[in-house]
């Protein structure tokens, strides 16, 4: 699915990979098959990416449930109002009825390792986000602790990184500070139990909002597309890492020398193919289950 077309319902906002619509009170959020690199949306889509990423996020939500609770009503189609449930082929597997929640306008980032724009902002500063990191660091080296570092998003789509200071002055201190505990012990809780099935949890992003007062975890949570996956059995620090994400795609899309301005190119069978394993193999394993196609 590149692009859903609901016609019996108003299409809310469409992103770079979910297609939100209005469900009377509530959201209906669809995941599509898009892949995006580079701030870019790409012209080939990697099949059942978006049942990856719901299924995936249901299992979290309902693992972290007791630590926080989240905006999924249900992701049962047969559970959907009377319209959607005539929508089943469409839905099934790939999306859920969630509350509406007020989303506090930053970016919940927690990093255990050294990569990504974290390492580039090392080696410029020996720090992420105002927090001070000891010398000598590689890339890809687990940190001390993990850290947060949270990030705003720009009208381009790039995330903008930080200081607790500044994310203080958006969603004020109380806030800012619940959201900060929340997103550490929801990391530790995510890498324990990723470890337990052979995955690194690198760093993740995670993203709130307020239902009737109350903090709710919303959107997606620990993805391939929200998170940095290593395979634990590979890891070896002091340069990038093998991962369960579209690094397949970002490493092809370098190799052609694509200047990252539009229009995106089109991706080769082999790059779809790996890609679309890589996103399944991450929900067997975090999961143990079998991926509902």
């Amino acid at each position: 699915m590149t692009q859903s077309e609901l016609s019996a319902l108003t299409l809310h906002a469409r992103g770079k990979v979910r297609d939100i619509y209005e469900a009377g009170d509530d959201l209906l959020f669809l995941a599509s098959d898009r892949i995006s690199a580079f701030d870019h949306i790409l012209a080939t889509e990697i099949p059942d990416k978006g049942k990856v990423l719901t299924q995936l996020s249901l299992f979290w939500f309902d693992y972290l449930q007791e630590v926080v609770p989240n905006h999924v009503i249900t992701a049962r189609v047969e559970e959907y109002p009377k319209p959607l449930r005539d929508l089943q082929d469409q839905l099934r597997g790939r999306s859920m009825l969630v509350r509406r929640a007020k989303m506090f306008p930053v970016e919940c980032v927690v990093r255990g390792y050294l990569s990504g724009s974290g390492w580039k902002d090392y080696k410029q500063t020996q720090s992420i986000c105002g927090n001070s990191l000891p010398p000598g660091l590689r890339e890809s080296d687990c940190l001390p602790e993990p850290i947060f570092t949270p990030a705003t998003k720009s009208n381009t789509g790039h995330d903008i990184n930080i200081s607790f200071d500044e994310m203080a002055r958006l969603v004020g201190s109380e806030t800012a500070q619940t959201l900060r505990e929340l997103s550490l012990r929801i990391y530790a809780l995510a890498v324990e139990h990723a470890k337990s099935r052979g995955i690194i949890v690198a760093d993740t992003k995670f993203e709130f909002g307020s239902v009737n007062g109350k903090i709710v975890l919303s959107d997606e949570v620990l993805t391939p597309d929200s998170s940095r996956f290593w395979p634990a059995e590979t890891y070896r620090p002091g340069g990038p890492q093998a991962s369960y994400d579209k690094q397949f795609v970002r490493d092809y899309l370098e190799s052609i020398h694509w200047d990252k301005s539009p229009p995106a190119p089109a991706l080769p069978d082999d790059v779809v193919r790996k890609t679309r394993e890589k996103y399944i193999q991450a929900y067997r394993q975090i999961s143990g289950k079998e991926l509902e196609l």
